[in-house]
């Protein structure tokens, strides 16, 4: 019996000496997306009044941006032209100005550029040293005032629409 005891111990003793490894990696990918509010898709400045054409009008876009990144990053934006045509007349599109602020989940010690011209070449309109999940950029259009856009009317065109795409990157920082 002792001998059976004793080759039983040996056996657990060297069932339990026996030990393997395993090397386990946490492997983290870059990933960065940023998506336009649905129902903000489409922007309208609209000239109706004098005081329209004299002091500019805005539309302001509360959470227009929701971004998600995986680290620091930069929010940029920038015309498909430059000049937007209607009927032989056009508009600058850098009488356009942008103002981002932060949404109602802000990302955390980002920096929002204000009163940004838009233009052919990408602008940076939000920068952070770090990411977030869910983070609300809100956005403010801005047209010129100063009558800037009073002869670009055309006759028997109600309204005259003149018209730009926008588009919105996102890039690691």
């Amino acid at each position: 019996m002792k001998q059976f005891l004793l080759a039983a111990a040996g056996l657990f003793a060297f069932a339990t000496a026996s030990a393997q490894n395993v090397t386990l990696k946490v492997k983290l990918k870059p990933i960065q997306t940023l998506v336009v509010n649905k129902s903000q898709e489409e922007v309208n400045l609209e000239y109706k009044t004098t005081d329209d054409y004299l002091n500019g009008v805005s539309s302001p876009n509360t959470d227009h941006l929701n971004i998600y990144s995986t680290g620091g990053f930069e929010v940029k934006v920038k015309t498909d032209d430059p000049t937007m045509q209607s009927g032989g007349k056009n508009i600058q599109s850098n009488t356009i100005k942008i103002t981002a602020t932060a949404g109602s989940n802000a990302v955390n010690g980002a920096q929002y550029s204000q009163n940004v011209a838009l233009a052919g070449t990408e602008s940076t309109l939000v920068t952070s040293t770090t990411g977030g999940a869910n983070k609300k950029i809100s956005i403010e259009y801005r047209g010129a005032g100063q009558d800037t856009y009073i002869n670009n009317y055309i006759a028997n065109q109600d309204p005259t629409v003149y018209t730009a795409k926008l588009i919105y990157t996102i890039v690691s920082k």
